[in-house]
C-alpha cells in the first residue's frame, strides 16, 4: 500500500494533450490523483465533488488528475484548469498506485506532494475529507514546513574571466543555433524543437580549447564533485556554449537530463556562468525543492544530479552565456555504447529492408 513519505511510482501513459505524457515531468506543486470508480452511480459522486471544490485546482498550487481505464470516457475526457486527465486503457499506472489488482479495481485518491512524495492517501468514499485536506495545503514553498535547499554544488572561480570573454567571443564569431530536446517518440530517441525551451547552442570543436577547458574542470571543478557527491567523473560529454537572449525570451522549462535512452548515461549536470552580472532573469530553480532560484558567479559552476527536475528561468534583459557539460563514469560510459551499438545495428537493419514497391 502508499503511505505518506513513500516517492511516488512514475509512468508514462496518454493524456489528451499528449499521447506519451512523462508524469516525471511533472513537479513543483501538489498533485491530487483520482482513481476512478467504473462508471455508474459513485463515479458521478466523486467528480461531483471536484466540480464543486474546483477552486482548489489551478496551474500554480495544485493539479487533480482523473484516471480512467474505460474506453468512453478516454474517448471523450479533455483537460481544464480545474481537472486534467491520464488514460490508463492497460490499467498500468492503476497498478502502480494499488487500484487495481487481480482481486479488481480499489479506486482512491493519492494526494502528492511537491517534491513527489505521498502526502496523504484516501478511499475513494472519503471525497468530503480530502477536499478539506486539499483546502488546507500549504503553499508549495512551504510544504516541508521548513526552507528547502536543491542538493547542487556551487563552485566558484573554474573559468577565469580571460577563458569567460574567449567563450562568449567564440560563440559571437561562430553564432548559435537553435537547440531542441530529445524524445522518445514510437520507440526511436528523435532531437525535436518544441515550445518548451528557447535556446542557440555553439559546439566547440578546436582542440586547443577543449583542452584548456578540461584542464580548468580536471583541477578545479571535478575534485570538487568527488568530495561533495563521491563521484569520480571520468567522462565528459560536450564542449558546448550557449545563450539565452532576452530578445525572444531566452528559457528552458522544467525538465529532466537522462529521461530517454539516448541520454540515460548522464549523471550530473554542469553550468558555468561566463556573464552572470550581464542579465536579468536566466536562474536555474528546480521545483521540486522550492521557488528559490540559483545563479553561480562569472566563472563558477553549478553541479547536480541529471534526475534533479530543473529550469533555466527566462532572460528578461540581456544575454546569458554559459558552458553546460555533462559528467558520467565508466559503466555509464558502457551503457551509453550499448545504446549507440544497437541504433546503430537499427540503422543497418532498416537500409537492408527491401522498399515496398507500389501496388
Amino acid at each position: 500500500m502508499l503511505r505518506p513519505g513513500q516517492p511516488t511510482p512514475w509512468f508514462t501513459t496518454p493524456s489528451p494533450v499528449n499521447p506519451e505524457f512523462a508524469f516525471g515531468s511533472l513537479g513543483g506543486r501538489f498533485m491530487l490523483m483520482v482513481f476512478l470508480p467504473e462508471p455508474g452511480e459513485a463515479r458521478e459522486v466523486v467528480l461531483g465533488h471536484l466540480r464543486a471544490n474546483s477552486g482548489l485546482f489551478d496551474d500554480d498550487k495544485v493539479y487533480a488528475f482523473a484516471v480512467a481505464r474505460d474506453e468512453p470516457t478516454i474517448a471523450t475526457a479533455t483537460n481544464t484548469r480545474a481537472l486534467r486527465w491520464f488514460f490508463d486503457p492497460d490499467g498500468k499506472v492503476s497498478r502502480l498506485y494499488h487500484a487495481l489488482s487481480d482481486q479488481g479495481p480499489n479506486p482512491h485518491f493519492v494526494l502528492i506532494d511537491p517534491s513527489m512524495r505521498i502526502y496523504a492517501v484516501s478511499p475513494i468514499d472519503g471525497a468530503e475529507a480530502m477536499m478539506r485536506v486539499v483546502a488546507q495545503l500549504p503553499s508549495p514553498d512551504d510544504h516541508a514546513r521548513t526552507p528547502l535547499h536543491a542538493p547542487v554544488l556551487i563552485v566558484p572561480r573554474i573559468f577565469e574571466p580571460d577563458i569567460c570573454r574567449q567563450l562568449m567571443t567564440f560563440y559571437e564569431e561562430h553564432g548559435g543555433r537553435p537547440s531542441g530536446v530529445m524524445r522518445e517518440i514510437n520507440g526511436q530517441v528523435q532531437p525535436v524543437m518544441d515550445h518548451t525551451k528557447r535556446r542557440r547552442d555553439a559546439m566547440v570543436e578546436d582542440e586547443g580549447l577543449r583542452a584548456l577547458l578540461r584542464q580548468r574542470l580536471q583541477t578545479r571543478l571535478l575534485p570538487e564533485i568527488a568530495k561533495a557527491f563521491q563521484f569520480q567523473v571520468t567522462r565528459v560529454e560536450r564542449y558546448l556554449v550557449a545563450c539565452y537572449d532576452s530578445n525572444g525570451g531566452g528559457f528552458f522549462q522544467p525538465h529532466r537530463d537522462n529521461t530517454t535512452r539516448a541520454t540515460a548515461h548522464r549523471q550530473f549536470a554542469c553550468s558555468i556562468n561566463l556573464n552572470a552580472e550581464g542579465h536579468e532573469g536566466g536562474d536555474l530553480r528546480f521545483p521540486e525543492f522550492g521557488s528559490r532560484t540559483y545563479r553561480p558567479p562569472s566563472g563558477g559552476a553549478v553541479v547536480f544530479s541529471c534526475s534533479l527536475m530543473h529550469e533555466a528561468t527566462p532572460v528578461t534583459s540581456g544575454k546569458r552565456y554559459c558552458f553546460l557539460p555533462f559528467f558520467y563514469n565508466e559503466p555509464a560510459a558502457q551503457l551509453r555504447e550499448r545504446y549507440l551499438a544497437e541504433e546503430a545495428a537499427a540503422k543497418v537493419a532498416a537500409s537492408a529492408e527491401p522498399a515496398v514497391q507500389p501496388a
